[in-house]
This record gives structure tokens, C-alpha cells and sequence, in this order.
């Protein structure tokens, strides 16, 4: 019996009771290799010392204060350190408690960054289908996650969706990554001038798509067109980067490894790594001058805004990631990975595509390796890697209705960066175990 309204209450789930570097303990003492870092969280494991010290060192000194009356040397240091590394002209950071009050501040920012230049007929959002922008209205309004968004779709905020960067399935036969990119970016335009540039605000995308479409990554080329599409007609670019940010795929912003910059972008899992729960938007320095010059300030925010425990275990978090040279594990680990993977489950025929950047890996399921078709969605593939993962000691990050939000299954790797080389290929074997298991190769 429990009184806590779990996600799935028909669920009985372990009880974790120990983090020791990248494995959890439950109550019985199994240990399981977490290769997802639950939800492309726990990017330093768990239990760090460094980051338990200095979470305990600020309680000592100062948990919390409101916003609204201080700000705190925690917050004023990790706005520092993320600033003095962030591309473009990101050079202003509001802290929140996670990724969707991220987007959510972001899309009110944009909104008023229209209305105090005196442009209040920019209030729509375009975004991607097969997008995930987090799960508060705005966010869910504005993303392209179909089965999260169909329950509540009369409480959402009409917006717009243009197709997604998805290589595998979209790109067309002979054609080349620049003109598949053109051919995308003209239909965000087309998209703009459809609904008139004045009353567009902004494009929200994910450089890297995270958990919904399976880790979709940019065609080269395709970020620097939509940016240019943007500034021809006015329209802010925001990137979320709440999943593949914060060295994820080897950078420590996704976006920096394409050579582009947005207007506002939007961090949370990797930049707390789960010690805190924190969140965090970037907006340049344009847009945080108009709202100076317009209203003078922001009118939006939260309680546990610039909460200075939750800034300092996320300031500890980043500094052990630069100190430890982490983020070139990642890209190295990451080439490991990819290449055990193909090696071990390439030829398997149910193993449709491979894919990802650094540490951020997803491996779509098919039915058929030729035509691609999808696995029967009554199945449940993915569940059932899931739960046959689990049994044997390992933790991914499956989903279903990749394609959609009906068709496709694949699943999400997105172990911490301190990986070793020795890590991997034991998330390789168990993981290769999984979908043997599952998905079991017969002789012809």
C-alpha cells in the first residue's frame, strides 16, 4: 500500500535506497547500471562527493532566500559561469526549478519582448512535430508530442508544427544533407509567411530531439538555415536544450557544435545533474535591454526561483565537468558507444537506425530493415525493453509512438559522463541481451 500518486499507479516499482556512481541500489540490493541517467539527468552519476559537499556547505550558510528580496552569491556565480560560456549574445539567466518552467519563462519572454517593443500582434509559436517541450500548458501547447498533448488539447494554446529534422525517414533518396536542410527551412518559411511574419514570435526546437522521436540530430547546415529564416522575418529562435544540453553530446551547449546561437535557450537536466531540482533560461542581451526599456521588468516568476541550494549543487555540478575534462569523455565514450553498438546490434534485423551525438544515443526499432516499417504499436515493444532491461540490471529510456505518436519504438542511452571505457561495453552486453530477448534473431 502506498499514498503517493505515482506516474503509472498500476505500477509496483522498486524502492531505490543508494546512488553509487552510475549504479542505484534497491531495497533488496540489486544494483542497476543506470545507461539513462533516468531521464538524461544524472550526467555525474550518483552520490558525487563534490556536489553532496557543497549542497551541505550551502545549507549551512543559506538555503533559501526569495527573489524577490535578495539574490545570493550562489546565483550570482553560476549565472557568471554559464554566461561566460554560452554562445552568441546569451548574457542574462533566470533560474526555475526545472525544464518546463524554463519553457514556459521562455515563451512569456518572448511574448513580452514583442508587446514592450511595441510589436503586440507577434503571439504565435511554431515548433517541430515529434517535439518535446515539457508538460505545464505553455510547454505542452507549444510541442509536438501528440500522445502527451491529445488528453488536455482544449486547454492548450493554438500553435503551429513544421516537420522535423528526422534523416532516416525524411530525407529523401539522392538527395544531399544541404538540400534536405534547404528543403525544411523553407517550409518553416513558408509556415511564417502563411501566418504573416507580424504576428509570428517565435520558432522553438531542440538542436538534438530528445525522448520523443528517439535522438534526432541536425543534418548539417539545417540550424544555421532556420536561423537565417528567422532573422529575415523577425521571428526570435529559442532552443531547448533542457535534454540535450549541458554536455549531453559533447558540448557543453548542444547548439555551439553547429556554429549557431538563439535569441533564448532553455537548460535544466544535466545543469543540476539531479541534485537539486533547477532549471534555467538564457536571453540575450537585445531582448533583455527592450524589456528595460519597456515595462522595466519581467513579469513572470516562481517561488523557488534562484534558489540558492539548488545554484550551488548546480555550480559544483559544472565545475566537476570542466575540472574533470568530462566533456571530451563524452565525445570519446560517445564514439565508443556508437561504435560498439553497431557492431554488436547493426546487423540485427529489427535494428533500424542508430543514431546520436556524444552520449546521447537512440537505436529505432523496425519490423522490417528494408522498408522501415514499424513494429505493431499493440506490441508495446518498447515497454517490454524496458522492463526485460530492468530484470537484467539495466536502465534505459524507451519510448513509443516515435514516428507520430502512434508508430515506431526506440530507445534513449544517455549514460553519465563519467563512464569508462569498460562502462560502455557493459551497457552494450546488457543492452544486446535486451533486445535478443525481446526481439530474438531466428535461422532462416
Amino acid at each position: 500500500m502506498t499514498h503517493v500518486f505515482h506516474r503509472n499507479p498500476k505500477t509496483q516499482l522498486p524502492r531505490a535506497v543508494r546512488g553509487e556512481g552510475i549504479y542505484l541500489i534497491d531495497a533488496d540490493g540489486k544494483r542497476y547500471l543506470d545507461a539513462s541517467g533516468g531521464a538524461a539527468v544524472s550526467c555525474l552519476g550518483h552520490s558525487h562527493p563534490d556536489v553532496v559537499a557543497a549542497i551541505k556547505n550551502q545549507l549551512d550558510v543559506l538555503p533559501y532566500a526569495h527573489s524577490a528580496f535578495f539574490t545570493n552569491d550562489a546565483v550570482e556565480e553560476l549565472a557568471d559561469f554559464l554566461v561566460e560560456r554560452a554562445p552568441g549574445d546569451l548574457q542574462h539567466v533566470y533560474f526555475v526549478s526545472g525544464g518546463s518552467e524554463a519553457v514556459e519563462a521562455a515563451l512569456k519572454l518572448a511574448r513580452q519582448y514583442f508587446v514592450d517593443t511595441n510589436q503586440p500582434s507577434k503571439h504565435i509559436f511554431i515548433a517541430r512535430r515529434q517535439s518535446y517541450h515539457g508538460n505545464t500548458l505553455g510547454a505542452l501547447g507549444i510541442g509536438g508530442n501528440a500522445w502527451r498533448r491529445a488528453p488536455f488539447l482544449p486547454l492548450l494554446t493554438e500553435s503551429y508544427h513544421v516537420s522535423p529534422c528526422y534523416a532516416y525517414r525524411d530525407q529523401l533518396a539522392g538527395e544531399s544533407e544541404d538540400a534536405y536542410a534547404q528543403r525544411l527551412a523553407d517550409e518553416l518559411e513558408n509556415t511564417i509567411l502563411e501566418l504573416g511574419p507580424e504576428n509570428v514570435a517565435a520558432f522553438v526546437a531542440e538542436p538534438v530531439v530528445g525522448a520523443t522521436a528517439g535522438v534526432l540530430p541536425p543534418v548539417a547546415g539545417y540550424l544555421k538555415k532556420i536561423r537565417d529564416v528567422c532573422d529575415r522575418h523577425g521571428v526570435l529562435l529559442i532552443f531547448d536544450e533542457v535534454m540535450c544540453g549541458m554536455g549531453r553530446t559533447g558540448h557543453l551547449f548542444a547548439c555551439a557544435e553547429d556554429g549557431v546561437a538563439p535569441d533564448i535557450i532553455t537548460i535544466a537536466k544535466g545543469l543540476g545533474a539531479g541534485y537539486q531540482p533547477i532549471g534555467a533560461m538564457l536571453a540575450s542581451d537585445k531582448i533583455y535591454q527592450a524589456i528595460l526599456a519597456g515595462s522595466g521588468y519581467f513579469q513572470h516568476g516562481h517561488t523557488y526561483m534562484s534558489h540558492a541550494t539548488a545554484c550551488a549543487g548546480a555550480l559544483a555540478v559544472q565545475k566537476v565537468i570542466e575540472r574533470d575534462n568530462l566533456l571530451q569523455n563524452v565525445r570519446e565514450r560517445g564514439e565508443q558507444l556508437h561504435s560498439e553498438l553497431r557492431t554488436a546490434l547493426g546487423s540485427h534485423p529489427n535494428v533500424g537506425d542508430i543514431r546520436g551525438r556524444g552520449l546521447f544515443t537512440g537505436i529505432e526499432l523496425v519490423a522490417d530493415k528494408q522498408s522501415k516499417a514499424t513494429l505493431d504499436p499493440a506490441l508495446k515493444t518498447h515497454a517490454k525493453m524496458k522492463a526485460v532491461a530492468q530484470s537484467l540490471g539495466l536502465l534505459m529510456y524507451p519510448g513509443g509512438g516515435t514516428i507520430d505518436g502512434v508508430q515506431g519504438d526506440h530507445i534513449l542511452l544517455a549514460p553519465p559522463f563519467i563512464c569508462t571505457a569498460e562502462d560502455i561495453s557493459r551497457i552494450v552486453e546488457l543492452l544486446t541481451q535486451t533486445i535478443h530477448q525481446v526481439l530474438p534473431v531466428h535461422a532462416s
